[in-house]
């Protein structure tokens, strides 16, 4: 809120007075901003709102007229929406895809896993294989030497 004590800012003064009613912005002390012009300095020809009682009072709102209409400000904010969308439409398709790289790469590492699991079995059942032929070549061996003492005994 700039104060507007020392600027050249009027209201106009022509027959056709440049002082519109604007029902959205209000000022400071509650009543409807008037939109007025700057009639001369830098900003000499530029819009702002202010109060309707200044300078008879002591509110002192100030708000420049913004450029663009209200129809190119949602414009504007639609784009802006737009573009958010769009950039969250891209981050979820590049979480999709990581989400099926994943997803595959689990899919793989759970068949390596069964084939892994297979394979233990059969090596298990290779050891018990192997640990019976081991007990019967023992055995086969126990009773070769126990013919052979007998044999050799008679």
């Amino acid at each position: 809120m700039a104060s507007r004590k020392g600027n050249s800012y009027t209201s106009g003064s022509s027959s056709t007075n440049k002082r519109v009613v604007n029902a959205k912005i209000r000022c400071d002390c509650g009543r409807e901003a008037l939109i007025k012009t700057v009639r001369n300095g830098p900003n000499m020809g530029m819009k702002f709102y202010g109060c309707p009682l200044w300078p008879d009072t002591q509110c002192e709102f100030f708000k420049w007229v913004n450029e663009h209409t209200d129809l190119e400000e949602q414009q504007m904010k639609l784009l802006e929406k737009d573009t958010i969308i769009l950039e969250i439409e891209v981050e979820q398709k590049i979480r999709d895809e990581k989400i099926k790289k994943l997803q595959l790469k689990k899919g793989n590492l759970e068949e390596e896993l069964k084939d892994m699991k297979n394979e233990v079995f059969q090596m298990k059942s290779e050891i018990m294989d192997c640990s019976r032929n081991e007990k019967n070549l023992y055995m086969a061996l126990f009773i070769s030497w126990l013919l052979f003492v007998v044999v050799y005994l008679s």
